[in-house]
């Protein structure tokens, strides 16, 4: 098994605060690696379509190899996963306060858990617009707080904590009269422009990812889901092969923890479009895409449920993964995850191939499991699709918990994936 920098998934993770940061991010390895960066604007050629490339767009990157200079359109083996996290995304008029306290407006942005953003040191981060539209990565230091009530004031906290999101969410950030503004003066200053006009920031928790354990057997981190498996894929295409005849393709879609539906999400036209483009620069046209479509694969990769040591009734006890034992092939029948027999035999084959343990997920009956971009992708292109993931705790907290070697051997074996000639 192609061995894998565990200090380098923590180093991405902290690298990529929001959802524009991990597409930079990702989007600086691939370069560094070889890789041509692609403008979505410009006429492509058969030349700027073989080999390595990649384009991106706000937070979303797609990236491929082909195996040698092609003039013939040629299925693709992709591999997906997505750049955001549930999170608090600042509002278009942040400027509030109570009391003599300044704070920020904010919406709850996907399925958080309420309390795990309580007594975090919180920045600001993702992407402002100047007076021209022209956009800036833009990240603080901690400069925020959503302060608990302390128990002395709600004697039965304990008994069940319940937390108004309009309300109780909402962070502190200063002393002083709120009505003066400063937010988007502050923004300015600190992007290093004259104006912000408009933007896309989340706050996130400013804690680095660590490794801990008795052994340092885990990883624990903000957005782990699902950046641990953006990087798994961007580490594992910059150091494959693909198969000869095949091209190997990576998408990380933004939106994914609210549906998908946006220009850049799984739902959306961008990957459709972008695979669209290289066939018809290597000469193919619509019946030549449909028939590459037909004869290609997917591998959604989205974290999945580690079985809880405190909470094991949750899990059915046959299909509750363990960390640090390898991915987990997600299964619903009710096509919540798209997983088929076939789509699971191949992956179960490319983790054999590298030398990677497998597991399975599958949810109880009464406890309904969530979704991921893998029917989606399934859904829009016909592509025959697997999901799977890394097992961890924790998921949707402003802190998540996976295992150390669980993240190495995602990379691995999507390695093999692409590197499989098979169909």
């Amino acid at each position: 098994m192609t061995s894998y920098d565990i200090d380098d998934a923590r180093a991405f993770l902290d690298a990529s605060p929001s959802p524009h940061h991990a597409a930079a991010e990702t989007m600086r390895r691939l370069i560094a690696a070889g890789a041509t960066e692609l403008n979505l604007l410009n006429d492509w050629t058969a030349s700027d379509v073989n080999g390595f490339a990649a384009v991106r767009r706000d937070g979303a990157v797609i990236a491929w190899r082909t195996p040698h200079h092609t003039d013939t359109p040629l299925p693709v083996d992709i591999v997906g996963a997505h750049t955001d996290s549930p999170c608090l995304k600042i509002k278009p008029r942040p400027d509030i306060g109570t009391a003599g306290w300044r704070q920020l407006a904010v919406e709850v942005y996907g399925g958080i858990l309420n309390n795990s953003w309580l007594d975090r040191d919180l920045g600001i981060a993702g992407v402002v617009l100047d007076s021209s539209g022209a956009a800036h990565l833009v990240r603080s230091d901690a400069v925020a707080r959503v302060p608990q009530l302390a128990v002395h004031l709600d004697r039965q906290v304990n008994e069940g904590l319940k937390l108004d999101p309009q309300t109780h969410l909402t962070p502190i950030w200063g002393l002083g009269d709120a009505t003066a503004g400063g937010c988007a003066t502050w923004l300015a200053q600190h992007a290093g422009i004259d104006t912000v006009t408009w933007w896309d920031l989340c706050l996130f928790d400013t804690q680095p990812a660590a490794q801990i354990g008795l052994n340092g057997e885990f990883i624990a981190s903000g957005r782990l889901d699902n950046l641990i498996s953006c990087w798994a894929a961007t580490a594992a295409l910059c150091s494959s092969t693909p198969a000869d005849g095949r091209i190997a393709v990576m998408v990380l879609n933004d939106h994914e923890e609210v549906g998908s539906s946006s220009t850049t999400g799984a739902d959306g036209p961008l990957l459709e479009h972008v695979l669209t483009r290289i066939t018809h620069a290597v000469g193919g046209n619509v019946a030549d895409l449909h028939r590459v479509l037909a004869a290609s694969s997917c591998v959604s990769a989205d974290n999945a449920h580690a079985i809880h040591p405190n909470y094991p009734e949750r899990h059915d006890a046959a299909h509750a993964p363990r960390v640090n034992a390898g991915p987990a092939i997600k299964v619903n029948a009710n096509q919540r995850y798209a997983t088929s027999a076939r789509s699971a035999a191949r992956f179960e084959r490319a983790c054999i191939a590298a030398g990677v343990p497998w597991q399975v997920f599958s949810s109880r009956n009464n406890i309904p499991c969530g979704s991921t971009i893998g029917p989606i992708t399934a859904s829009r292109l016909g592509i025959d699709t697997v999901d799977v993931g890394i097992p961890q705790l924790s998921m949707h907290s402003a802190r998540e918990l996976c295992g150390s070697v669980d993240p190495g051997y995602l990379a691995a074996a999507l390695s093999a994936y692409w590197s499989s000639s098979e169909a």
